[in-house]
């Protein structure tokens, strides 16, 4: 029976996460916050612990896991052969929302890094999950804690709606900062490349590295992929909505207008719509969900708004696009996937 614990975001009780620390050493599972989202956990040198992971969320096996860590220095245990562009990646950005790529050392399970000779490490900005694997006196693997393909959780009550009795823990530190998760960037590659965007955006990333590219699926040519990925959320459909979603993106007033044609259309069906809004604009729709006005906003209440809308028996959802500089690179990755890249440009 999953057991759900409410911590103190600030000062995390001790008692509970030493309980959810045991968990761990035992080769179980436990949901935690991060800044990102909430991540399922397991030791993530224990090939026995991270099969479990890959269990709970009915995930592929060749989609490999982001390991995190509570030191800098424990880097140098799980990896080798680390450039320069490493360490300067990793003054400015750790602890925080960025997870970098490198060559693996032996002490890695096949099955934490999808049996790929490299592995991803991020050191989360959060005092829940800094706690805990500094408890568990182990790297966590941790990949989103929902059920794979789905809306990637934000709150303790996500985790719960798609896990329930495959997770032994949860620990509640309320809505997660940023609500998409971390940027993903590969060193193991001549140019670095960022996998996956995120809150630490390519132009925060280009004054520490002498040269960054996109990863070609992030540019839309989604068949560019290795038969193993190298990152989380390049390979198969995430982030998904049990309701359909498509994505309008172009000029402001053209996106307005071709909204407002699509619902007219879908009415004329009997379909009913829900419109996901970054503007003030009043659609003439069955349900309306505001984003937010700002692109952080928007981040952060991406995927929570997804998942209500499925609570809402609709047809349809649309979305209203945003311009891809800074962060609505990612928010936009995140909803082309969500629709299955089912993308109008007006």
């Amino acid at each position: 029976m999953t057991e759900i614990y409410k911590v103190n975001p600030q000062k995390p009780e001790k008692v509970i996460l030493r309980k959810a620390a045991d968990i761990i050493k035992k080769s179980r599972l436990v949901a935690f916050p991060t800044e990102t989202v909430y991540g399922l956990g397991a030791d993530a040198l224990n090939s026995n612990a991270v099969k479990k992971i890959f269990f709970a969320k009915e995930r592929p096996m060749d989609n490999p896991l982001i390991v995190h860590i509570a030191d800098k220095d424990d880097i140098y245990t799980l990896a080798k052969n680390i450039p320069k562009e490493a360490d300067n990646l990793i003054n400015k950005f750790f602890p925080g929302p960025l997870t970098i790529v490198l060559e693996k050392k032996p002490i890695v399970p096949d099955e934490t890094t999808a049996r790929l000779a490299t592995v991803a490490i991020r050191m989360p900005e959060n005092r829940i999950a800094i706690d805990l694997i500094q408890a568990s006196q182990t790297p966590i693997a941790a990949p989103s804690a929902n059920r794979a393909g789905r809306p990637s959780p934000t709150r303790a009550e996500h985790v719960f709606q798609d896990l329930k009795e495959k997770v032994d823990l949860i620990i509640d530190g309320g809505p997660t900062k940023l609500g998409l998760e971390s940027t993903v960037v590969d060193l193991t590659v001549e140019t670095p490349q960022i996998l996956r965007p995120g809150a630490v955006t390519l132009e925060m990333l280009r004054p520490e590295l002498k040269k960054v590219e996109l990863h070609p699926s992030i540019l839309g040519n989604h068949t560019d992929l290795e038969s193993s990925p190298k990152s989380p959320g390049m390979k198969y459909r995430h982030y998904a909505p049990k309701t359909k979603l498509m994505v309008i993106v172009g000029d402001r007033e053209n996106i307005h207008f071709k909204i407002e044609e699509l619902i007219h259309d879908l009415h004329m069906k009997k379909m009913k719509v829900g419109i996901a809004s970054v503007s003030e604009r009043k659609y003439p729709a069955d349900h309306i969900e505001n984003l937010g006005y700002s692109k952080n906003e928007i981040a952060k209440n991406l995927f929570d708004i997804l998942r209500r809308f499925d609570e809402l028996n609709l047809d349809l959802i649309i979305a209203e696009g945003v311009d891809e500089e800074g962060i609505g690179l990612a928010i936009m990755n995140r909803l082309q996937k969500a629709s299955g890249y089912a993308v109008i440009r007006v």
